[in-house]
């Protein structure tokens, strides 16, 4: 996602990019739709899109105020579409956790929070893990598999000691949890119990912005980065996606049923 020029790039296996315009001022999130396409988070709602990322319908507005946009999310193992919002100047407690069905119903499970980023299931869908930004932590909370709704929070990662500030996340087989750090030019590694065991150092750039597992097998780590506030000629290679080989596979996304 190339969020604030509302484009979905996606790179060809001669990594060759190809841009596609999203209807909206930003895109934030995309994931796949069980049959085909693709469910997308625009600036203040829920679209679905075909294969060929060419027509674009509307299942949800999750917000109205023009201050606020989305921001980091993914698809549920139930069936629901889960996006977070912030404010623009990243006011504190200004945003919150929305849930969006596949029929456009839409339900707030959690409010307030600051800078709503990175969250991943379980396999088994029963817990989540979630990161607002500025609470340097990962919090895990239970999950009602008939709602969707989150309840129980507590910590689960203190990121304490640590350089920068936990942004994207992604999850793997094992459930460990990979942690991009904002500021710091880092991904960390912790395992299933929340310890930390391993620092990624992406080089040459600082602000790294999420993480995904992808390729054949789901071992290839790919790492988004940013060039937010850099004056030109700083970290050339900032705004470029990474890629490292993993020994651990990724987990299976869910995805989206409309």
């Amino acid at each position: 996602m190339d969020v604030l020029a509302g484009t979905i790039v996606a790179i060809d296996s001669f990594g060759g990019p190809h841009r596609y315009p999203v209807p909206s001022r930003a895109a934030t999130v995309i994931r796949h739709r069980t049959n085909s396409g693709f469910v997308i988070a625009t600036e203040h709602g829920v679209v679905v899109a075909d294969d060929g990322l060419t027509s674009f319908e509307t299942v949800a507005e999750v917000i109205q105020n023009t201050a606020m946009r989305t921001n980091d999310g993914g698809c549920d193992p139930f069936g629901g579409f889960v996006i977070g919002t912030m404010s623009y100047n990243e006011q504190p407690d200004s945003g919150a956790v929305y849930r969006v069905t596949s029929n456009g119903q839409v339900c707030k499970i959690l409010a307030p929070v600051s800078i709503s980023n990175g969250v991943q299931w379980s396999a088994d869908g029963s817990r989540v893990y979630y990161i607002d930004t500025p609470t340097r932590r990962v919090d895990v909370f239970d999950v009602d598999p008939r709602t969707g709704v989150w309840s129980g929070r507590r910590p689960h990662i203190r990121i304490d000691g640590m350089p920068g500030f936990p942004d994207g996340m992604a999850i793997d087989e094992e459930e460990g949890l990979w942690i991009a750090m904002w500021g710091a030019g880092t991904v960390l590694r912790y395992d299933n119990s929340g310890r930390h065991i391993d620092t990624i150092a992406v080089p040459g750039v600082t602000m790294v912005s999420s993480c995904a597992f992808g390729g054949k097998s789901r071992d290839i780590l790919y790492i988004t980065t940013s060039r937010k506030d850099l004056p030109p000629g700083r970290e050339p290679n900032a705004g470029a996606v990474f890629a490292m080989q993993t020994a651990v596979r990724g987990a299976v996304p869910a995805e989206f049923p409309r």
